[in-house]
C-alpha cells in the first residue's frame, strides 16, 4: 500500500523546496540572532535580559498578550456562532470586517485605537469617567491586541462551526438535551481544538505586536514599555547585541507557551483517539 505522500509525484523535490523556503525565512533570521548575542560574554547577557527594566517589558507584553488572546477566545467564539447561526441584515459586511485587522497598517490601527481611547475620545471618556484608564496603560495596550487577534479566533472557529454535522445536534434534542447541554456535550467540543489554534495564534500575534500599540502604550518607562519596544530602543542606540539578547529571550519564552498548547492539542486528539 503507497503512504500518502507517495501518491503525489516529485515528493523528495517539494520537500527539498520546502526547507529551503523555511532556512530563508525562518531558521537564518533566527540564526543571525544567535550569531549577534554569541557576542556577548554570559554574564553580559544574564545582565541584559535580566535587567528589571526588560522584565517589566516581558511581564507586560506577555500579560496583555494573555489577557487579549482569552477574551479574544470567548467573544471570538461568540460572534463565529453568530455569523454561522444566524441571518441579519448586513452580515456579510460583518463578516468582511472582521478581516479588517489584517488588512489595516498596524501604525493606523494605533492611531485610530489612541484617538478613540484617550480621555476625550468618543469612547475614552466613558472609560475614564468609570476611573479606567483606557489610553497609556496596560489597559489600551490590551485594547489593542484584542483589536488584531480577533480574526485569528473567529476564522479558526468558523469553518469547523459551518461543518458541524446537524444530526447530532437534533439527535440530542430528541433525546431530550436541553440547548446548553446540547451547546456543552454535543458542539463545544467540536470547537476546543480550533478554539485552541485561534487562540495560539492570537497570543502569538499579540506578543510580537509593536505597530498598532506603540501608540496607545504612551511608552513610559517601567510602566507602558512592551518588549518590542526595548527591542526597538536598543536597535536605535546600535546595541545589536543587547538587542539580539532580549529577542532570543521572547522567542524562547513565545516558543515555550505554542508547545504547550500544541502538546494539549496533541494530548486531547490522542484521547478522542483521532
Amino acid at each position: 500500500m503507497l503512504r500518502l505522500g507517495q501518491v503525489i509525484p516529485g515528493g523528495g523535490f517539494a520537500l527539498g523546496i520546502v526547507f529551503f523556503y523555511l532556512s530563508l525565512l525562518i531558521f537564518l533570521p533566527l540564526g543571525a540572532f544567535v550569531l549577534y548575542a554569541s557576542g556577548m560574554s554570559g554574564e553580559s547577557f544574564i545582565r541584559q535580559v535580566t535587567d528589571y527594566r526588560m522584565v517589566h517589558g516581558y511581564m507586560l507584553s506577555f500579560g496583555c498578550a494573555l489577557a487579549a488572546a482569552v477574551i479574544n477566545a470567548v467573544f471570538g467564539l461568540l460572534l463565529a456562532w453568530v455569523l454561522v447561526r444566524y441571518n441579519f441584515p448586513g452580515k456579510r459586511l460583518m463578516d468582511g470586517l472582521i478581516d479588517l485587522p489584517f488588512a489595516l497598517p498596524t501604525a493606523v490601527a494605533g492611531i485610530a485605537l489612541t484617538t478613540l481611547y484617550v480621555e476625550n475620545g468618543w469612547l475614552g471618556q466613558f472609560f475614564y469617567a468609570a476611573g479606567i484608564p483606557s489610553a497609556f496603560s496596560a489597559v489600551g495596550i490590551t485594547i489593542a491586541l484584542i483589536f488584531v487577534g480577533i480574526p485569528f479566533v473567529v476564522r479558526s472557529v468558523q469553518p469547523v462551526l459551518r461543518d458541524l454535522d446537524g444530526s447530532l445536534e437534533e439527535a440530542a434534542a430528541i433525546m431530550g438535551a436541553g440547548k446548553f447541554l446540547t451547546f456543552r456535550k454535543v458542539i463545544f467540543p467540536e470547537l476546543v481544538t480550533p478554539l485552541i489554534s485561534g487562540f495560539a495564534l492570537a497570543f502569538a500575534r499579540g506578543i510580537g505586536e509593536y505597530g498598532s500599540v506603540v501608540f496607545i502604550a504612551g511608552n513610559m518607562p517601567y510602566e507602558t514599555e512592551i518588549a518590542p519596544l526595548l527591542i526597538m530602543t536598543k536597535l536605535e542606540q546600535f546595541d545589536y547585541q543587547a538587542a539580539a539578547a532580549v529577542a532570543i529571550v521572547m522567542l524562547g519564552m513565545s516558543l515555550l507557551v505554542l508547545l504547550i498548547l500544541n502538546g494539549y492539542q496533541h494530548y486531547r486528539l490522542q484521547r478522542l483517539g483521532a
